[in-house]
């Protein structure tokens, strides 16, 4: 079983493949990795496979030279998107998708090594659940994880699943004047303003810009990308800034006042997940539980833990100059 690799580089072809991979994101989407090589510096390789002339597989990779050193991301670091890599398309039987997998792996890394790229760095979307093709082409693989709760119930049963304190800070929210309502891309600015505060308070970094959050929501299709303002009191206390396809939302970025009278992040989460119910979206993707402190808030939500991975290739030479000087810090998040 052979799979042969090209690039696609019709934005409409691409997205009708994308729209056909379960393991894809709305991050595969044509507009968002246009707008991702376009602020990360990166050259987007839009790779496609086909296997007898019919697609099998996406998998989309950001080439950037360091110097001599030719690399290969998937996402590109410091955009603050935490899942990309290959994503198959439904194969119709299931003895095919292992072999799939690995021949188009396969496939892609001889592209990659035939263009020189010495150092590769990807991170799959919780969907793609075997890392043992890119091991087998000499990837180191580093389990991850998120969290995602189930959205397919009713939403008396899903409240009732959330811890008690959940629970009485949405009650509480009911009492007081804190609403939620939806925001446009003006809303945009005010969250990554606070974003930024936030991180600068705690001396982390956080690289990305409102820049690429507006023209992202500008280029992706309508509803595709979704900002939400919670207010108390008529005053915006926070917001939050989803993503969402078919079958997930993902809760990309979002951040709460610490000194507002009400839980902020539980009333923005809560009112995220009853309208993507009421869309028939069955999954809410709460994106990220390998940071404890975070996970303690998270976890409020008895969400399931899904899995997903980091893959890393590099050189002999690399591996010295990595361990030298810390050249790239590929698997920040």
């Amino acid at each position: 079983m052979s799979v042969n690799v090209r690039q696609i580089s019709d934005p409409e072809r691409w997205n009708e493949l994308q729209e056909l991979a379960p393991e894809a994101t709305p991050f595969h989407r044509f507009e968002a990795l246009r707008e991702m090589a376009r602020h990360s510096g990166g050259e987007l390789t839009p790779f496609a496979g086909f296997y007898e002339g019919d697609p099998v597989g996406l998998f989309p990779v950001f080439e950037r030279r360091y110097g001599p050193i030719r690399t290969a991301f998937s996402p590109p670091p410091d955009l603050k998107v935490s899942y990309l890599g290959p994503a198959l398309l439904d194969p119709g039987r299931r003895s095919q998708v292992e072999r799939l997998r690995t021949r188009f792996v396969d496939a892609v890394e001889e592209r990659l090594r035939e263009r020189g790229v010495a150092y590769a760095h990807v991170r799959s979307t919780p969907a793609y659940d075997d890392p043992r093709p890119f091991v087998w082409n000499g990837y180191e693989a580093r389990p991850r994880f998120t969290y995602v709760v189930d959205l397919d119930q009713s939403e008396e049963d899903l409240f009732r699943s959330f811890s008690g304190d959940l629970r009485e800070n949405i009650r509480d929210g009911r009492d007081r004047d804190v609403a939620v309502e939806r925001g446009g891309v003006d809303a945009i600015d005010p969250i990554f303003d606070r974003l930024h505060a936030r991180h600068e308070e705690q001396g982390i970094r956080f690289p990305v810009s409102a820049e690429f959050a507006r023209d992202l929501y500008r280029a992706l299709p309508d509803g595709t990308m979704r900002t939400y303002v919670c207010r108390s009191d008529g005053r915006a206390v926070g917001g939050q800034i989803t993503l969402e396809d078919d079958r997930h939302v993902y809760a990309w970025q979002g951040v709460g006042d610490h000194d507002a009278d009400v839980a902020v992040n539980d009333h923005l989460d809560w009112h995220v997940m009853r309208e993507a119910m009421d869309r028939g979206v069955p999954r809410y993707d709460l994106v990220g539980a390998n940071n404890q402190r975070l996970c303690n808030y998270k976890a409020k939500f008895a969400p399931d833990v899904r899995e997903y991975f980091a893959l890393e290739r590099s050189s002999t030479v690399l591996d010295m100059l990595k361990r030298g000087y810390r050249w790239i810090d590929a698997r920040r998040e």
